[in-house]
């Protein structure tokens, strides 16, 4: 059985419409997907209907967007939760606010230097989604700046970039409490990705399965080869699942669907875990 826990739609940084994500999952030799965007669940019904008629199963999650006191990016994978759990939702909800204003100060700090404005990068924007730094990247290839995605966040849209504008995230061990609180299931996404960024020491992986951290996402692009192995190790000390998933963003990213899978026990696991009433949509 081929499972990839972990993609996007344009619902948030994804290219596809949510259905069209299912029908890629379909057409890609999937079983059974995830739809994971960044803090909405706007998703799920699309995506899960969608499966149903491809006849796939669906797994509703999440990617929560968390930074750690000094400032190290963390994501926050969540399965099965409540998506109407009032201390979740506001925490998603602050997130998306204050992401919206980041964008926005983004765009006036980059049109000094580049053509580009608020209108341009509207357009690249799905109707509901929040506008963030891949949509300004798309914006910036269209007028010429870079030539992708990857181009911009490796440059302009950098966090090291003096446009750069942080943004509210909770705390990587608050959003574990708070996605247990949900009923729903923690897994900590692509965490040793280096090429990403600074990544967080043992003391963060602890604290985080001290709070309720369910699994680890190891088989990902960005997690470096020999730093799967430190992670299998981990999950083997603590009794964590592991999970394996491709981060796949449509035409945004070049990662393809299927190409790193969970095992049919994680799945188990992650429903065994789960406890808000949300399961997984089979056709």
């Amino acid at each position: 059985m081929k499972i990839d826990l972990h993609t996007h739609s344009a619902d948030s940084d994804g290219t596809e419409r949510p259905g069209d994500v299912a029908r890629a999952a379909r057409a890609a030799g999937l079983d059974v997907f995830a739809l994971t965007d960044h803090d909405t669940t706007s998703g799920w019904q699309e995506a899960g209907d969608a499966a149903a008629a491809a006849g796939i199963s669906f797994v509703p999650g999440m990617e929560i967007s968390c930074t750690t006191g000094d400032g190290i990016s963390v994501h926050l994978l969540s399965y099965l939760h409540d998506p109407e759990e009032p201390a979740l939702l506001a925490e998603i909800e602050s997130s998306r606010s204050s992401r919206l204003t980041r964008a926005a100060r983004m765009v006036e700090l980059l049109s000094v230097d580049y053509p580009i404005d608020w209108d341009i990068v509207r357009e690249h924007v799905h109707d509901g989604a929040t506008v963030g730094r891949p949509h300004i990247a798309d914006a910036l290839v269209t007028v010429g700046v870079v030539e992708s995605r990857s181009a911009a966040f490796a440059s302009v849209l950098s966090s090291r970039s003096r446009y750069y504008v942080a943004h509210h995230a909770p705390d990587p061990v608050h959003a574990v409490r708070l996605v247990r609180a949900a009923g729903g299931v923690p897994v900590f996404a692509h965490p040793l990705a280096t090429a990403r960024g600074r990544v967080v020491g043992p003391e963060v992986f602890e604290a985080m399965i001290d709070a309720g951290l369910a699994g680890l996402e190891v088989a990902h692009r960005d997690n470096p080869e020999e730093a799967r192995a430190r992670l299998v190790r981990m999950a083997s000390e603590h009794d964590l699942l592991v999970t394996g998933s491709s981060d796949y963003h449509g035409s945004g990213k070049p990662n393809r669907l299927g190409e790193n899978l969970t095992s049919v026990q994680s799945l188990v696991r992650i429903e065994e875990q789960a406890s808000s009433g949300v399961g997984v949509r089979h056709p």
